[in-house]
């Protein structure tokens, strides 16, 4: 289990989007952002001032990403306060994550580069 003083942070914010091209070049143009393509189906999001990306899917809400150097732990410790987890962990180009809900119901995730 995990200790009081863990440091976790807020690291990524993960958007969706039907359009993916479209918001990818509304971002462009907006902010300035510029783009690394994973596949067809992902943009990962830099100079944003915080890391970030764009899945093409049905939207939903942003997904604010968690990071941790103890994932299994921090598992445990979502768990204990209440949280209902949607997606077990698993792996990803660059690490591994977990998601879930906070009791007032907002989704989130926790990765871990290792």
């Amino acid at each position: 289990m995990m200790e009081n003083d863990a440091r976790v942070t807020l690291d990524y914010i993960e958007f969706t989007s039907p359009k993916l091209e479209e918001t990818q070049a509304f971002f462009a143009d907006a902010f300035g952002w510029q783009f690394v393509d994973y596949g067809d189906d992902y943009r990962d999001i830099q100079g944003a001032g915080i890391g970030g990306g764009i899945e093409r899917g049905a939207l939903r809400p942003p997904l604010p990403v968690l990071k941790t150097d103890d994932l299994e732990g921090m598992l445990g410790v979502v768990k204990k306060a209440g949280a209902q987890i949607t997606a077990d962990i698993f792996d990803f180009p660059g690490g591994r994550r977990f998601q879930f809900i906070e009791p007032g119901g907002s989704e989130m995730a926790v990765w871990s580069d290792h």
